[in-house]
Formats: C-alpha cells, structure tokens, sequence
C-alpha cells in the first residue's frame, strides 16, 4: 500500500507538472504571437462601396497607419445590407489582430434598433480599438434646382406631396434617419430612393435622376465646391468650417435638430488586450499627423482619436439613444 500511494503522489506530481509545462507553453506560444503581430497584412474592412465617406476616411487612416509603422494595410470594400455584412464579416473573423471594421453610427448604433434581425451584436461582438471622426450629414440638391433652401423644398413636398425624391447611401444610416426626422419636424413625406452606396447615387443627383440626396459631409463636399451640386442645409448645431454658407436645420426653424455620423475602428471581440493598445496608439499617432488631420477636416470632418474605453462608452451610449431616435421615426426594416 505505501508503494501505490507513493506512485500515486508520483503521478500526481508529474501530472501537474506537465498541464503546468502545457499552460507554460500556450502563454508562451501567444504570448511571442502577439509580440509578432503583425506578421502577415491587416485586413481593413469598409462596409460601403468604394468612393464615400467611410471609404475615403477608411483609406486616408489604412495609408498612414502602413506609412507609418511599415504595417500592410489592406482596405476590403464589403458593402451591402446598410453596412450589415460588412460588420457581421468583421465581427465573425477570428480575433487575431488581422482583421479590423470601420464602423459608423448606422451599422453600430442605429441598425440593432432597425433591424429585427441583426446577425451581430455591437456592444458583444466587437470591441472598439479608437475612434476616427465626426461629420454632420448635409442635403444637396444638383447646382440647377430649383431648391436653394430647406424651405424650398418643405413648400415643393406640402404642394406635392411624395413628389420630391430624397436619396440616401443605404436604409438605416445616419443620412436615411436624419431624413426622416426632418420630414416629420416640418410636417411632409418624401419619396425615398435607397441607393447601395454613395456613387451611383451621386451621379444621379448630378445627373437629376434624383431632387435631393443626403450624406455625412465628406462624401458631398467636393462635389459642392466644384459646383455641381448645392448645399441645402446641414444636420450640425452650428455651421461647418467647410461650409460656411449653407445654413443649419436649426436655423431653419426646427430647434435643436442635430444628426452626425461617427466613424470608428472595431476588432472582434476577443482580440488580445495587447493588441488593441498598439492599434489603439498607432492610429492616434496617425490622427495626429498634420496632413491626416487636414485631410479629415478639408473633408468636413472632425478629427476624434481617444482610448477605446471611450469609444465603448460613446458606443453604449449611442446605441439607446438612436433606439429612441428609430421608435419615434417609425423606421423599421426587416
């Protein structure tokens, strides 16, 4: 008996030995994976068609963060469903550091309250790394239309009413939203014309295909300046820098009225801790570079940056916030 209950103890020993050598081992193992990272390219994923705003925010932060760091960015345009896929594609991917989502305020904030479905949970299934940039969302109308101001086109709509079409980069952003508050704050319905993306829907509203188009400020600056199109007004409190003459629907008459989309960088949830501070420092190093910042703001956009833990805390703040936005618009999708 004193010999078994010696052997016993023996192999009780070597046991814990060897789950303590195996443990030993897999922390050293991810622990040289992380210290590694990035061994291989960084997948930026774009819930939008090449050519918007998320698109060229997206692509001004992947170049420098490559710049910079000799990191391998690549920027993979995943569009479809009001930036779901997109998400959902990031969301899914293993949480290795390799694969990164430049949400927005539409696929993070608005659509699990849109959506009855959502195939992600923003707040479970992502963890926030930093964020970019804000932009107020603007209404344009082609350079020869007869609406030169929100007031033109609140007569246009109550003289013929569903008459005047309202186009928009997907159900469910922030513009399609904004769009509908205005309608209800001024008492009238536009026919709305959902596009894939902000392309194909700018070429119409040049073109006149469509009366009117809304979108964050980045996507409809250029255009606006080089004259094709007019700002009717925009969705900010205040005027923007880069739009000094086109007036606020506050101004407008509609009180307190402000609609903006946020952009910002998600890993999957689960994505080492490590690995998240280094993104984290490296893309507010690149917001913090003159021609970045420039580039964001020449955009109409506000440069943001900040820890992630900011970014999780204007996440769930956000989230119940456009909850209320969505219940009192009535929008809903399934």
């Amino acid at each position: 008996m004193p010999f078994l209950t010696h052997t016993r103890s023996a192999l009780s020993r070597l046991g814990a030995l060897l789950i303590g050598c195996v443990a030993a081992a897999t922390f050293a193992t991810g622990a040289a994976a992380q210290a590694a990272w990035p061994a291989k390219p960084i997948r930026l994923i774009v819930p939008f068609p090449p050519g918007g705003g998320t698109d060229m925010i997206a692509r001004t932060v992947a170049q420098k963060l490559a710049d910079q760091n000799r990191w391998n960015v690549v920027v993979d345009n995943r569009p479809g469903a009001g930036g779901n896929l997109g998400v959902d594609a990031a969301a899914k991917s293993a949480p290795d550091g390799y694969t990164l989502v430049m949400g927005q305020t539409s696929n993070l904030a608005i659509n699990p309250s849109l959506y009855a479905k959502l195939p992600y949970d923003p707040l479970k299934d992502l963890v926030p790394v930093a964020l970019v940039s804000s932009a107020p969302i603007v209404m344009a109308a082609p350079a020869n239309s007869p609406y030169k101001t929100f007031a033109d086109v609140v007569a246009a709509a109550k003289a013929r009413p569903d008459g005047i079409t309202l186009g928009y980069s997907g159900n469910g952003t922030v513009a399609h939203l904004a769009g509908e508050l205005a309608e209800n704050a001024a008492g009238i319905k536009l026919r709305h014309v959902p596009y894939k993306g902000a392309s194909q829907a700018m070429t119409d509203l040049v073109g006149g295909q469509i009366d009117l188009y809304m979108s964050a400020v980045p996507t409809l600056l250029g255009q606006v300046r080089n004259g094709k199109l007019r700002a009717v007004m925009i969705t900010s409190l205040k005027r923007s820098d880069q739009l000094p003459q086109t007036p606020t629907l506050a101004e407008s008459g509609y009180k307190d009225f402000e609609a903006a989309s946020w952009f910002g960088v998600l890993a999957p949830a689960g994505t080492p801790a490590p690995i998240v501070q280094q993104l984290n420092k490296a893309i507010n190093q690149a917001l913090a570079q003159p021609d970045v910042a420039e580039k964001l703001r020449s955009e109409g956009g506000d440069v943001l940056g900040g820890t992630p833990e900011k970014f999780g805390a204007l996440l769930k703040a956000e989230v119940p916030r456009w909850a209320r936005i969505v219940k009192d618009s009535g929008a809903s999708l399934d």
